[in-house]
C-alpha cells in the first residue's frame, strides 16, 4: 500500500476505519438485571455511542457453548433428534451442551472439557482425537453465547462408568453418511445453526483434504 492510499482522509483509510467498527462501538454504561436462571441471565443495558447518543438493548447472557461434529470409522456422522419447545418440533442435532459453571467460584468449565463430556453424555462415546475447528457466536444480535466447534474421530464406546444426558433430556441417536448428513442440511432437513456450521465446516475440510 502507498502513504497516498493510507492517507486519512483517503478511500483506502475510511475503508479501514469501516472495517474496525470504531466508529460503530457503543459503551454499556448501565445494566438492570431482569431475571436469572438456570444458566441464562436476562438483562437490559444502556449504551452510549461513539457520538454520545444512547440506547438501549436487551441482552441474554450466556456461559458459552460447545458443539461436536464426530465421525465414525464408517465415515457416519453421530447426531441426536430432541424435542425442542422454543420451535415446538423434534430437530436433528450434531451432540452440543452448555459450559457449567462452579457456583461457588463462577469459574466456567473449559471448552476442552466439556466438548468431552458432552459427546459422552448425548451418545455413549468418546474420541481418540480431537480437534478444534473454531468459534462463533451463535446470535450476536441479543446474546452472549459463544460456540466452540470441534471435530471428534477415532470414536470407541464409553466403557466403565457413562456419563449420560441430563434428567431431563431425551435423545434418539442417529448415525449418517457424512455426505447424506451435509445434504439432508441442503434439502432444509437439518435447520439447527451449529449443525449447520459443523457439517459444512466438515464438508469443505474433507473436499479441501489431498487424496490419497
Amino acid at each position: 500500500m502507498t502513504k497516498a492510499e493510507s492517507r486519512p482522509g483517503t478511500p483506502a483509510a475510511s475503508r479501514a476505519a469501516s472495517f474496525s467498527g470504531a466508529d460503530l462501538s457503543e459503551r454499556v454504561v448501565d445494566t438492570q438485571i431482569l431475571h436469572r436462571g438456570h444458566y441464562l441471565e436476562f438483562r437490559i443495558v444502556t449504551i452510549e455511542r461513539a457520538d454520545g447518543s444512547r440506547g438501549r438493548r436487551d441482552i441474554v447472557g450466556h456461559p458459552g457453548a460447545v458443539a461436536i461434529v464426530a465421525i465414525d470409522e464408517a465415515g457416519r456422522v453421530l447426531l441426536v433428534r430432541q424435542w425442542r419447545v422454543a420451535v415446538g418440533a423434534a430437530l436433528l442435532e450434531i451432540p452440543a451442551g452448555t459450559l457449567d459453571v462452579d457456583a461457588a467460584s463462577g469459574t466456567t468449565e473449559d471448552p476442552d472439557a466439556a466438548a468431552a463430556r458432552e459427546l459422552e453424555e448425548e451418545t455413549g462415546y468418546r474420541a481418540g482425537t480431537w480437534e478444534k475447528l473454531g468459534s462463533f457466536w451463535t446470535a450476536p444480535g441479543f446474546a452472549t453465547e459463544l460456540m466452540h466447534l470441534y471435530l471428534a474421530t477415532d470414536l470407541r464406546v464409553a466403557d466403565g462408568e457413562r456419563a449420560g444426558p441430563d434428567e431431563d433430556e431425551r435423545l434418539e441417536l442417529e448415525r449418517m453418511p457424512w455426505e447424506e448428513a451435509v445434504a439432508a442440511a441442503d434439502r432444509g432437513e437439518i435447520l439447527d445453526a451449529k449443525s449447520l456450521v459443523g457439517l459444512y465446516r466438515l464438508a469443505r475440510r474433507i473436499g479441501e483434504a489431498p487424496r490419497r
